[in-house]
């Protein structure tokens, strides 16, 4: 049993979060003379502050992660990752930030003893106040409380002048607020516009990228600052029957000259698919798969151009993505977002690498059924569904900060569709960004490369001769917030890339 203040609104806090918290604090508490409350064990959602900058910083997350789950803390909600300069004590190493939103029945003091004794566990000893520490986990939220202690206070007393706090904990929020407790952490801000408010106040957006604070996506143990520039993901189809260029690269030696190409002519990733998901394509099994796959992905893995570069390989079975990540891959692409293996996210989340999420109905035997085409607001609709596979993921645990979404150009989609998506991917972010900040980062892949669409669109029905049109929609792309484009053709649209980085950092500088 634990005693605590319950939440009083102030006059400044969030109006409408005021009006929504305070009914709902009438509803659920019963307040003595003094305000304190008896909580009897129901679950409440919180939000923990992480932040990491000794030894393996990843390595350090995933670890206390894990313990979370094991004490009773159920992560719902994970941020981004941040990579930030100290504060306070400069005169150390960079430290890696996030937060997460979990439930937990643990009282508010019971939870700070078991992030404390997490923390000790970890290697983590009194040292320098702000000094430099392998695990440091804070609560920044408890349900709808207000708390102050002699051990403990919440909100943490510091939130509101530490920009790589706020950064993760604007993350775990939606622009909608979808719950009375979301309302009353609003509420707990000073400012008038709530969270918002303060976050603004320390500079928002205009924060994140420079050098005190950048977003970053871990990838073959390293920090990838994606947004930086436009990556190009050149396509190597193992296939005898996809639409493009069905059987021209099945035997490693063809691979690998064409992956050398590839590298050369300027793709920073390549992206490995021994099936084809073309409409109406056939479904082979996983075993197959693999035996087109594993040559391949292990000959163009020891290729010395693919030094740093990545492996991505597109599948949708989770036992095909295990064995390629022991064999060197990078990154799963999964055109289903796990709803054609159940094991998929479970596996994703052992797995520890990047997760592009696409955007489909059905498979592609039925893609393309009337049923599948029916959208009212394809963008919206887009939206709502590529966040609820992300929404599964992460409850799988696979971390926000690893998720790469694609609102799958060509996949149950009418040519009408395609166009819309190709124009509306800021209001496809939007439309996340209610629902979830975190997920409405991620890294944008846009996937137009010689789809049906297009040659329907230019009266092109060879696919190769779509290639201009190619060029047109990933400029078009790009300019909209597309940060991958995966393209057959490499050569031909790397200036279209180079132009548009070019544009944007321009008006970025404006």
């Amino acid at each position: 049993m634990n005693l605590f203040k319950q939440l009083l609104p102030t006059k400044r806090g969030f109006s409408g979060a005021q009006k929504y918290c305070r009914a709902s604090f009438y509803a659920l508490l019963h307040s003595t003379s003094d305000h304190l409350v008896e909580v009897h064990s129901p679950d409440h959602e919180v939000v923990i502050a992480l932040g990491s900058n000794v030894g393996d910083r990843l390595k350090n997350f995933n670890e206390a992660l894990q313990l979370m789950r094991k004490s009773g803390i159920n992560v719902t909600r994970h941020a981004c990752l941040y990579e930030t300069a100290p504060a306070y004590v400069t005169d150390q190493p960079r430290f890696l930030n996030s937060a997460v939103r979990a439930f937990t029945k643990l009282g508010p003091h019971e939870l700070l003893g078991v992030l404390k004794k997490i923390e000790q566990g970890m290697g983590r000893t009194g040292g320098i106040r702000y000094g430099p520490r392998p695990i440091d986990l804070d609560i920044l939220f408890y349900g709808k409380y207000r708390i102050g202690s002699d051990t403990l206070t919440v909100p943490h007393e510091r939130i509101w002048e530490r920009p790589f706090v706020m950064a993760p904990l604007m993350d775990l929020l939606g622009s909608v607020i979808d719950s009375d407790t979301v309302a009353c952490w609003h509420s707990f801000s000073t400012d008038s516009d709530g969270l918002f408010g303060s976050w603004e106040k320390l500079g928002g957006e205009s924060l994140i990228g420079k050098e005190g604070m950048k977003r970053v996506l871990p990838v073959r143990n390293h920090l990838w600052e994606w947004s930086q520039e436009t990556s190009i993901m050149g396509i190597l189809n193992l296939t005898p029957d996809s639409f493009s260029d069905g059987g021209k690269f099945i035997s490693v030696k063809n691979a690998v000259s064409h992956v050398r190409l590839m590298i050369s002519e300027g793709a920073g990733i390549i992206d490995i698919g021994a099936q084809s998901t073309r409409p109406l394509a056939s479904r082979i099994s996983a075993e197959e798969e693999l035996d087109r796959l594993i040559p391949v992905l292990e000959a163009v893995q020891g290729m010395p151009e693919m030094e740093g570069k990545l492996i991505s390989v597109d599948t949708f079975y989770s036992d095909v993505a295990s064995e390629a990540v022991k064999k060197g891959a990078h990154i799963i692409n999964d055109v289903s977002a796990g709803q054609l293996d159940p094991n998929m996210h479970r596996i994703v989340a052992s797995l520890d690498v990047p997760y592009i999420a696409m955007h489909m109905r059905g498979d592609p035997t039925t893609m393309q059924s009337s049923e599948n085409l029916q959208y009212d607001d394809v963008c919206s609709q887009v939206a709502f569904e590529l966040f609820s596979r992300v929404q599964d993921a992460e409850l799988t645990g696979v971390q926000a900060w690893r998720i790469i979404l694609d609102p799958g150009i060509g996949f149950s989609k009418k040519t009408e569709h395609n166009l819309d998506i190709l124009m509306g991917l800021p209001t496809i972010r939007a439309e996340i960004a209610k629902r979830s900040f975190a997920v409405s980062h991620a890294p944008l892949l846009f996937g137009p490369s010689r789809k049906k669409f297009l040659g329907e669109i230019c009266n092109r029905p060879v696919a190769i001769e779509r290639d201009p049109a190619t060029i047109a929609s990933v400029a078009t792309g790009i300019l909209g917030g597309a940060n991958i484009v995966r393209v057959h053709n490499v050569k031909d649209n790397v200036d279209a890339v180079k132009l548009c980085d070019a544009m944007l950092k321009g008006r970025t500088q404006l």
